[in-house]
């Protein structure tokens, strides 16, 4: 895959409200104990190295379960279509899930 590549932002219907520009996709599945999927738009990498894309797993509390993962864009195209998560909006997100993605993008600034 090229280095340039980069996946589609989910559109306005899931990114809605006050979501922060840096978020690429929110995705949602109840059966799992870190049932939100966040996952960051900007694409970082040091001289030589591909980028990655990074993003966090999380339950209700983050503070509880709350896993930061990174993958290539390319990887991140392939898992958003093949999960078996389905797409969830900003504001139907817990009020601590979205603190610890804002607290995130303000880190990575």
């Amino acid at each position: 895959m090229s280095r340039t590549y980069k996946p589609r932002r989910c559109s306005a219907r899931w990114l809605d409200g006050d979501c922060p520009s840096g978020v690429l996709c929110i995705m949602d599945n109840p059966q799992f104990a870190d049932r939100y999927t966040v996952i960051y738009s900007e694409i970082y990498g040091g001289p030589g190295r591909h980028g990655f894309l990074w993003g966090r797993g999380m339950s209700e509390d983050p503070r509880g379960i709350g896993q930061a993962f990174e993958m290539k864009p390319h990887e991140v195209a392939a898992y958003r279509y093949q999960n078996k998560h389905r797409y969830c909006k900003w504001t139907d997100l817990p009020e601590r899930v979205q603190a610890c993605v804002c607290a995130d993008l303000e880190e990575s600034k």
